[in-house]
């Protein structure tokens, strides 16, 4: 059992103590409002024990509406039980106060005649009010809290989502590769080795946040087109250009390479010479990134699912989740030529 009760008050410290706060403030309005043009004595002098009881009342509705008719009927779209459990409540308060509370402390005075509904709300609702908003507020605030949780979490799988698919067929291909020039005992054997492994090293461990810094990046990227020159060897052309980068800014990491990785794909897919692929990375001092990727395809061979490359619709949904309203991304087809245009803001690197 103690347990049990340690583990509420560690789980929900924070909303007790919010809870406290709120009640001293309640109560110091509400003795206030009692006290000021009814007694001589002023709003410091020490607290008068009736006042204590008479908020408890109140406060009790209060809580019985936060914690018990919102959570159950307000939330669940219950609104005729909802008015009616609250017109109960406030009538119970009500008597409590008026036939119970005043006879009991003010026999001879306040306590001897009712004095109007609309004055008993008046003196009542306040309170009431007030504390069932402050707790509107705080689950509100809460709710936030759990949404951006969620939106990480969403964003992470995403992430891990892209890798999953981007990893084997990536692994496959160079692994092909790899084979082909061990068997020929080929000089390019290390140096492939060497790549392939700062390519999934970055992949596996470095990318695990939600943004890397650019420089790191690019060298991925760098890395990355490389594999795959070493596969086009001499039937094409590769041309990348990301130079003067500035170091001091983030991006979300393999959102570019998808693209990259997809003009090769259609590339290599429909051409067996004569592949060309440009890849230009500019960064300006503001941080908006300008990212251009073209490549040339043969029509007759090519795919008619160009536009559906691997990862292009994860990475559609990360640039949304991510960089929303900060990106504008432009991808067409014109005279067997594939062009994907990216101009988005990075954030700055802290």
């Amino acid at each position: 059992m103690l347990k049990i009760v340690v583990s509420f008050f560690k789980k929900h410290s924070k909303e007790l103590l919010f809870q406290v706060v709120i009640l001293c403030v309640l109560f110091i309005f509400y003795t206030y409002t009692q006290r000021v043009g009814i007694h001589e004595d002023t709003f410091l002098n020490k607290i008068i024990p009736y006042e204590i009881v008479f908020f408890a009342n109140y406060i009790i509705g209060a809580y019985v509406i936060s914690y018990f008719l919102i959570p159950r009927l307000y939330t669940k779209n219950k609104f005729f039980k909802l008015f009616l459990s609250l017109l109960i409540l406030l009538s119970i308060i009500i008597l409590i106060d008026e036939f119970v509370l005043e006879k009991l402390y003010f026999p001879t005075t306040r306590g001897t005649y009712f004095p109007g509904i609309i004055f008993t709300l008046v003196e009542t609702l306040p309170v009431i009010l007030l504390f069932v908003g402050f707790k509107f507020a705080w689950d509100y605030n809460e709710k936030q809290r759990e949404v951006e949780v969620l939106k990480s979490l969403v964003q992470e799988s995403e992430l891990q989502f892209l890798k999953s698919q981007i990893n084997p067929h990536f692994l496959f291909n160079n692994l092909n590769n790899l084979y082909a020039y061990a068997i020929e005992s080929s000089n390019k054997t290390p140096k492939i080795i060497l790549e392939l492994s700062s390519v999934l090293r970055y992949m596996l461990y470095d990318c695990k946040e939600n943004f890397v810094l650019l420089e790191k990046e690019i060298l991925h990227l760098k890395n990355f087109t490389e594999l795959y020159k070493l596969q086009i060897e001499h039937r094409g052309i590769i041309n990348f250009k990301a130079d003067n980068l500035p170091n001091n800014f983030t991006i979300a990491p393999l959102i570019l390479m998808v693209f990259i990785e997809n003009a090769f794909k259609h590339s290599i897919a429909s051409q067996t010479e004569d592949i060309e692929i440009w890849v230009t990375i500019n960064v300006d001092h503001t941080g908006a990134l300008k990212f251009s990727c073209k490549n040339r395809f043969s029509a007759i061979t090519n795919t008619n699912n160009l536009a559906k490359g691997i990862g292009l619709v994860n990475v559609k949904k990360r640039l949304e989740l991510l960089y929303k309203n900060n990106y504008k991304l432009n991808i067409t087809t014109t005279n067997n030529l594939y062009d994907v245009e990216l101009v988005m803001k990075l954030n700055p690197a802290i």
